[in-house]
């Protein structure tokens, strides 16, 4: 995200692995392989088939869910189709300065000019068919992003950005400029404690030496992804919330078996949970 980007065009994809036209994608990789060998091991991969519940069936369009090449080939569909594009038509038309950021099936594109992202707008949708593809109509939105000028509130009248997980919008530093802030996103950080309120209620009769290390591997990938200077607060919410929760269920192995907050922080002291921290100044 650069600072001079006042628009933002969100777009989620859909169909990205089982929308896929194959004589497209045969095209695109007709630029690429030239191994006859490998065309061939393609094609098998591309015949193999699905099962599901015990009955195979062979899709027409797409490639083949769970396959190990799947991501490979529908990577490469897109990228022919939205990256390249992007870079060799798009942006020379552009009046203003332009970017594209895209993982798999979610991308966001940055326009200095309002004009540039609503006649990206106007384009993606017919670009996409072309293809095979279409985008998600409610996933898919113009945001205004400018940075906000004087002594504005931060979020008054500014839109925000999510990307990956993560929601991007202004806020003032401590030095009272404006920065960009990217801190978990609502629907991230409320699936991440649904996640282990259940997981805890699950394991709950399990020994405490085998809780602990999956435990820990859980809190230390959520710190490893969200970890990112600004979001510290949110990175101790979900610290917080795990005790909570392993406590809780804790306590309802028997009917007489509380745990109390006192005894909690005795245990904590032998299975000492990660501790919260920034690994990604961004």
């Amino acid at each position: 995200m650069t600072e001079g980007i006042g628009w933002i065009v969100e777009a989620d994809i859909r169909g990205y692995f089982d929308r896929i036209d194959r004589t497209r994608l045969r095209e695109v990789l007709r630029k690429r392989v030239k191994d006859g060998g490998l065309w061939r091991r393609i094609g098998k991969w591309l015949r193999a088939g699905v099962m599901e519940e015990g009955v195979l069936s062979h899709p027409a369009t797409g490639v083949v869910p769970g396959g190990v090449i799947s991501p490979v080939l529908a990577n490469l569909c897109l990228h022919h189709g939205l990256d390249a594009w992007c870079e060799r038509e798009g942006q020379p038309r552009r009046q203003g300065r332009c970017f594209l950021r895209r993982f798999a099936d979610d991308c966001v594109i940055g326009c200095e000019v309002e004009a540039d992202a609503c006649k990206i707008m106007a384009v993606l949708p017919k670009r996409f068919e072309r293809f095979g593809r279409t985008i998600h109509p409610t996933k898919t939105a113009l945001v205004s992003f400018r940075k906000p000028t004087g002594h504005k509130p931060a979020g008054m009248g500014n839109g925000t950005c999510d990307f990956l997980g993560c929601t991007h919008d202004w806020t003032q530093s401590r030095q009272g400029s404006w920065v960009i802030k990217r801190r978990t996103a609502r629907k991230r950080l409320r699936r991440t404690k649904q996640a282990l309120w259940r997981w805890c209620r699950t394991n709950r009769h399990a020994p405490l030496k085998d809780q602990y290390p999956r435990l820990s591997l859980k809190l230390r990938g959520h710190f490893q992804y969200d970890g990112i200077r600004g979001n510290f607060r949110l990175v101790e919410v979900i610290h917080h919330y795990t005790e909570k929760a392993w406590r809780y269920w804790l306590s309802r192995r028997r009917r007489k078996s509380a745990i109390g907050w006192e005894k909690f922080q005795q245990l904590l002291e032998t299975y000492i949970l990660p501790t919260p921290r920034i690994v990604h100044n961004i």
